[in-house]
Formats: C-alpha cells, structure tokens, sequence
C-alpha cells in the first residue's frame, strides 16, 4: 500500500524518496531516476544523490487521488520503484 499525502491543487510542493536504507542493505547507489506520475499532476526540477531522489510536484485535479512513483536503476544493475497517493483537496 503506498503512502498517501494530502496536496492542494495550486501547491507546489516538493517529495523526497530516501532509498538510503534499502541501498545501504544491499550496498548499492542509485545510478539514474525516472519519475511516473498520473495525468493530472506535472513533475518538474528533479535531483538524485546516491541516495535519496526528490521532484517538485504541480497541480491535481481537486478531489482526485494522483499517484507519484520513483523509480530507481542502481549502480548494480537493479530497478525498484516506491509509489506515494496524493489526495487533491483544497487547503
């Protein structure tokens, strides 16, 4: 079940991803990042460490639940992906 936040559509928010544990477990670092997001919201400055991968996010349509996922290559070859609802509401 993934991690759900609330965001106003006008908000411009930004959403980090520590991989940190995950990575140091099986000692490895994140080679590259893609971001998969849902229609109704727009991803935009993203950056990486060798650790954690943060994205700025933009609108929603209100009432809806849009889904943001990040998806990790590691320097080792593998892929994983977490994913975080963001319920739309105004606040």
């Amino acid at each position: 079940m993934a991690t759900s936040y609330k965001k106003d559509p006008n908000a411009i928010l930004d959403y980090t991803f520590d991989w940190g544990p995950y990575l140091t477990a099986i000692s490895d670092t994140i080679s590259s990042v893609t971001w998969v997001v849902s229609s109704g919201i727009t991803t935009s400055s993203p950056t990486n460490t060798t650790t954690t991968a943060t994205v700025f996010v933009t609108g929603g349509v209100l009432d809806t639940t849009e889904t943001l996922t990040c998806r990790i290559t590691t320097a080792g070859g593998r892929t994983d992906d977490r994913t975080i609802s963001l319920k739309i509401v105004n606040r």
